[in-house]
This record gives structure tokens, sequence and C-alpha cells, in this order.
């Protein structure tokens, strides 16, 4: 049951996209090694994240220790990862081939990191905290995957600002990632923690603007 609860968000959500895609759907075998990666990711990050905590108070929690663990470590580090696999996978392949294809894969990659992520969760602390998850951090991983997968369909678009777009798209996603790290990490006010809960719904609305931008950018439409 908690690997069910564990897996299910993340794989909703990649049959979602992969339904919104309406023009010209991709191939499986792409779209599942992305998954994949992605999962695979996260044993580096965790790994990191691992050993930077040991050198960090999380339990003072200053400003600045907060400040460094949501940005510097956290944001970049899981950010950097996922668009690893977007630039060095997704970018080559031959099915990349329309605006709304950056997406797609970007949102893959992100839930087989956030699923593998629940799953960690799931065995440390259990269906509570899985259940928070699939409603915070899962559609978290959705909103900055579909940052970076909007830049990178840009791409298509204007192959000249190939590097400029893809540099764009990262800082926008470790920014956001960032802040919202922020919200969530800090103990200084619940508030904050519901700030937090409310934009991520809010950035929800405005990437599905994204995704009709691209939809409507497609050769295929």
């Amino acid at each position: 049951m908690l690997l069910f609860l564990a897996t299910l968000p993340g794989l909703l959500i990649s049959y979602a996209i992969f339904k919104v895609d309406k023009y010209e759907r991709e191939p499986f075998m792409p779209l599942l090694i992305c998954y994949v990666l992605g999962a695979f990711a996260t044993i580096p990050a965790v790994g990191f994240e691992k050993w930077v905590f040991g050198m960090i108070d999380l339990h003072q929690k200053d400003f600045g220790s907060v400040f460094l663990l949501s940005f510097g470590v956290v944001a970049l580090i899981e950010e950097l990862l996922k668009f690893a696999v977007l630039y060095l996978y997704v970018l080559r392949g031959k099915f990349f081939n329309e605006p709304i294809d950056g997406i797609v894969y970007a949102v893959l990659i992100a839930m087989g990191f956030a699923t593998m992520e629940n799953i960690t969760y799931a065995e440390r602390f259990g269906a509570q905290t899985v259940i928070l998850r699939s409603f915070t951090a899962v559609p978290a991983h959705f909103v900055f995957a579909i940052v970076q997968g909007y830049f990178a369909g840009l791409v298509r678009l204007n192959a000249t600002k190939k590097h400029a777009l893809l540099k764009r798209g990262l800082l926008i996603s470790i920014g956001m990632h960032g802040l919202y790290d922020f919200l969530i990490f800090q103990n200084w006010s619940d508030w904050l923690f519901v700030l937090a809960t409310v934009s991520l719904y809010m950035c929800l609305f405005y990437s599905s603007r994204l995704i009709k931008a691209h939809l409507d950018n497609s050769p295929f439409r």
C-alpha cells in the first residue's frame, strides 16, 4: 500500500502530460527512459544532500542556514540533475521534434525523481507523509519541470538562442524551487508554509498557459 501511494501521483501526472500532447504523442520508450533516469538522478542528489546536512545544524534554522539549504543545496543540485537528463538525452533525440516535447519529457524526468523521493520518504516516515507530499512536493516538481521544459521547447522555435534559453529555464526553475523550499523549511511562521502551498497552486494554473502556448506552436497541429 505504501509503495502504491508513493508511486501513484507521479504516474498519474505522467499519464496526464502524455495525454495533453494531443497532436503528436511521444513514443513509449523515450518516455520510460526519462522516467527511469529521473528516478536514478535521486541517488547523487540524496548522497550530496546527506553530506551537506551533516555539516549544517538543521535544528538551528537561522536565515542563512535555511537560505543555503534551500537555494544552494536542494534546489541547485536537484534541478541541475534533472536538467542534465533533459540536456544530454532529450535535446539530442530525434523524438524531440516540437515545442511541447520539452515539457512532456521534463515532466517525465521530474516525476521519476519525485516518485523515487516518495518511496524513500514512505520507508522512513510512512503513509501520512507520502499523502502530504502527493499534494505538495510532487506537484511542485511538476511545476519546476514545466518551466524547464517550456524553455527547452523554445529551442525548437529559436535554435540560435539555445544556450540562453536553456540557462534561463534552469535558473528560473532553481529560483522557484529554492523559494518553495525556503518557505517549507523555515519554522518561524505557519503562514509562510501556507503561502508556499497557495503559491504552488497558483503556479500550477499559470503552468497550464505555458503548455497551451507550446501546443499552439506545434507543427503537427
